[in-house]
């Protein structure tokens, strides 16, 4: 790990130089990103990611500053030719607050890979969220390609269930809406960051959003920013604000996708989705018709564990795995610390209450110690295994992160690596109490 971000600019030979991003960057990296960024096959310039890529840049962000992309230019043509970002934000795992990295954006000329450069600028984001305390970088993108920079794939992402705009259920003649939906405004927002937040209760990880943030997300991005959602209220007869729905403001390719839905405690999810589903179909068809593009399903982004699909899985009956976010902890014992209090808790409800003993894993070419007293974790320490103490465990490579953020469970990754084991009952129950497969779900700041 970096122990200080490394200077900018940096001479990378044959003309190339590493540098950080100003104001003054905004057309040109948006021209640069519309390009490469395209889906493969698609001809024509991706407008949105060049909108998202200006707002980072000129618009006042609660998480990111103007200097936050690396850009490497070939300064004997004068043409950015490589560049990533990284967005800070703060995640949550079981209730405990942490921050993130969140490289995004990164891309490369064609006629420039495999020369080191993304490599390159990832040390230097590395070493920049490292200087801000982040304990963690995660990112979405193209299948093995992270894994070169120390990310293993280890939370869920996207996934969900669909259904067609046929299927949405009509109100019966002479039947009222039992809820309104309306767009959300600013004097929501001390609703929007109590809903948030007691939603978030519900998952291990989550994204969690001031104020600032939030209001942001409502007002803070162009229109047609390619991570904006709209933001919608819903309304009890009465008025009363008792959910939030964030979708797309467009149609792609035929389904109006949509990423966020919360009700309040004592609001009933059965009641309550198909006035959902009738707002979502009708915006559907009204973008539809003012973009003239077809509309025939609402796509919904969340995951599986959800309570709004156990309210209207028959409505919703496609369903998409998940793909999953690639994650890096640099200093997996500090984050163990970190979060110690949910382990500790998770020990205490357990059939293990009161336990004092030493658990240790392998990850074969190092290892961790844990130390346990009286149901406290008192040490968390580095640790190599040998020959003749290979440990309580072992997780091949990053494996491990899979079960640390509960993506999968340990027989899960024992069936899937025939090198991950766990030797004895003690330590199988210990890592199945302080690591349980649990849900996530969550919308990432950007």
């Amino acid at each position: 790990m970096t122990d200080s971000p490394p200077i900018l600019p940096r001479d990378l030979g044959d003309g190339l130089v590493l540098r950080r991003s100003t104001p003054a960057d905004a057309e040109a990296l948006a021209e640069f990103n519309k390009l490469i960024h395209r889906d493969p096959g698609v001809a024509e310039a991706d407008e949105p990611v060049a909108a998202w890529t200006r707002d980072l840049l000129t618009r006042a962000h609660p998480t990111f500053n103007p200097d936050d992309f690396t850009i490497v230019e070939d300064t004997r043509i004068g043409k950015i030719v490589s560049s990533l970002n990284t967005i800070s934000q703060t995640w949550a795992y079981g209730g405990i607050s942490f921050g993130v990295g969140r490289p995004e954006l990164v891309g490369t000329l064609p006629e420039y890979r495999r020369r080191g450069l993304v490599r390159a600028q990832f040390e230097v984001i590395h070493a920049w969220s490292a200087d801000r305390g982040e304990l963690v970088q995660a990112i979405t993108g193209i299948p093995f390609y992270y894994r070169q920079f120390g990310y293993e794939m280890a939370l869920a992402l996207g996934g969900g269930r669909s259904g067609l705009l046929s299927a949405v259920p009509k109100l019966k003649e002479g039947e009222i809406e039992p809820y309104r939906v309306r767009p959300a405004v600013e004097a929501d927002l001390p609703f929007i960051v109590a809903l948030d937040a007691a939603a978030s209760r519900r998952w291990l990880v989550t994204c969690v959003r001031s104020e600032a943030e939030w209001r942001y997300e409502l007002s803070g991005k162009n229109e047609i920013n390619v991570n904006r959602l709209a933001w919608a209220i819903v309304e009890a007869a009465s008025g009363a604000p008792v959910g939030l729905v964030g979708h797309a403001w467009r149609v792609w390719e035929g389904n109006l996708g949509v990423a966020y839905v919360e009700v309040a405690a004592g609001v009933s999810w059965l009641a309550a989705a198909p006035s959902i589903l009738r707002y979502l179909g009708g915006t559907a068809q009204a973008y539809a018709s003012r973009d003239g593009k077809p509309a025939d399903r609402l796509q919904f982004w969340l995951a599986q564990e959800h309570p709004f699909f156990a309210a209207a899985q028959d409505l919703l009956p496609t369903i998409r795995r998940p793909y999953a976010w690639y994650l890096r902890v640099a200093d997996l014992p500090g984050f163990l610390r970190h979060i110690t209090p949910v382990l500790e808790d998770r020990l205490a409800r357990s059939i293990a209450v009161g336990h004092t003993g030493v658990l240790k894993l392998s990850f074969y070419r190092d290892g961790l110690r844990l130390a346990f007293d009286a149901g406290r974790l008192t040490v968390v320490e580095p640790w190599m295994p040998t020959h003749d103490d290979g440990g309580g465990a072992a997780f091949p490579g990053l494996s491990f992160l899979q079960l640390l953020f509960g993506y999968r469970s340990l027989e899960e990754l024992r069936g899937a690596f025939p090198d991950c084991w766990a030797d004895g009952d003690a330590p199988r129950a210990l890592l199945g109490i302080l690591f349980p497969k649990q849900p996530s779900d969550f919308w990432p700041v950007a």
